[in-house]
């Protein structure tokens, strides 16, 4: 079981998006916001409110 690397939730087997890097790094994504947020648009999970990751 995989965790989405952006808002640190668990992730059912058959679901969601794996995404290589091009230094082999593996990235998990629950839905599309995620990986649009991590990916386009740059942001941090852990400076991202809604994330499960959030430190304030």
């Amino acid at each position: 079981m995989a965790k989405c690397t952006f808002c640190g939730i668990n992730l059912p087997r058959g679901t969601g998006k794996i995404y290589v890097q091009k230094d082999a790094k593996v990235l998990y994504f629950c839905s599309s916001k995620c990986e649009k947020n991590m990916l386009k648009l740059r942001r941090k999970p852990i400076t991202t409110k809604w994330s499960g990751r959030y430190e304030k």
